[in-house]
């Protein structure tokens, strides 16, 4: 009786010692991240906070993140992978890093608009906040009826004024991606010789470039995401100030079919260890808590609409029209975004 006693003991602190372990084993997330935001800090630390998970953080640009989730494989320790333009979303689904999964949280708050990769096993990755591609311009060279829309960078009246980012960057390969989802490959290829032709310099830089060089005069116009225009309109130094009186912007294709949309998402790991934690962080992120601070901390919109924005600069910037492609029709058509910028000598 006593050794039957103590089998069942045994075989009951086994089992209790298995959940344990299985318990502490959810209490971390580990985090492939392309986001460099030093605001992020708090919208990782309001998590554990709320849940207990301690967050293990890999921090590097998408590439370094598909060689290192390649090279892992089935071993890869990865939880989630967060990045921060579609066509990098994209990217990854192709490479085939993420696994399906089913929400109701998710898909209760956030709209079908920015799911991506659906299937009956689930929803592969999701996009939490959004940017707008919008036209930057200098106010003494350039006229802000002559570049209201994205087809007028490419009217021959805008020769030698534009300025943009390598046509081989996501930003570009996302804005490309919309207008083929939109107008076509053809036109799409006829924009893109356009703008070519138009070019101030040869492609370069990031976004803050773009805006610098119009200010000084280089560019007549450029291309920028929302967030870097805030973020310079935001700032306390009175160079960036005198910077931005410099220089004007306008919502592209406002009587057209809206200014472009870009996100930054995520989606948890084909090999997650922690699948359920994973499944958390992501519905955290779409929490009214991280959706403003989207928004407060990083000048990015929130994908939940309800979520209040209070944030000033980007309220300035006022209401605009957006486009209405899904998210998951601009990932599709990023390869042949790629292959017309190549077609056309866009480098």
């Amino acid at each position: 009786m006593n050794r039957l006693f103590l089998r069942v003991g045994a075989g009951l602190l086994a089992a209790l010692a298995g959940v344990v372990n299985v318990h502490a084993q959810d209490q971390v997330l580990n985090l492939y991240s392309a986001r460099h935001y030093q605001a992020d800090e708090a919208l990782y630390r309001n998590f554990t906070e709320e849940t207990g998970i301690k967050i293990n953080r890999i921090e590097a640009d998408d590439n370094a993140i598909f060689e290192r989730l390649r090279s892992e494989g089935q071993r890869s320790p990865a939880d989630v992978i967060l990045m921060v333009d579609a066509a990098r979303l994209a990217a990854a689904q192709r490479a085939g890093l993420f696994q399906p999964i089913r929400s109701r949280v998710l898909a209760k708050r956030i709209p079908a608009k920015w799911h991506a990769g659906d299937s009956p096993q689930g929803v592969e990755w999701f996009g939490f906040s959004t940017r707008a591609r919008v036209i930057v311009y200098n106010k003494d060279t350039v006229k802000p009826q002559d570049v209201a829309t994205y087809a007028s960078l490419a009217d021959p009246k805008n020769r030698g004024k534009v300025c943009t980012r390598s046509g081989a960057h996501p930003y570009m390969l996302s804005l490309v991606s919309a207008l083929i989802a939109r107008n076509g490959e053809a036109a799409t290829e006829t924009w893109a010789r356009g703008m070519v032709a138009n070019a101030a310099r040869p492609p370069r830089g990031g976004d803050t470039d773009q805006i610098k060089a119009v200010a000084s005069g280089e560019c007549g116009v450029a291309l920028t995401n929302s967030y870097y225009y805030v973020r310079l309109a935001r700032s306390p130094r009175p160079q960036d100030r005198a910077l931005m009186s410099r220089i004007g912007y306008v919502w592209p294709d406002q009587h057209g079919q809206g200014t472009h949309l870009n996100v930054a998402g995520a989606g948890v790991a084909r090999h997650a260890p922690h699948r359920a934690a994973a499944i958390k962080f992501l519905e955290y992120l779409a929490s009214d808590q991280a959706q403003s601070y989207f928004a407060n901390g990083n000048n990015e919109w929130p994908v939940v609409k309800a979520v209040h924005v209070n944030n000033p600069a980007l309220a300035a910037l006022g209401d605009f029209k957006a486009e209405t492609v899904p998210i998951s029709k601009i990932a599709a058509g990023v390869p042949a975004a790629q292959r017309i910028l190549d077609r056309v000598g866009y480098r």
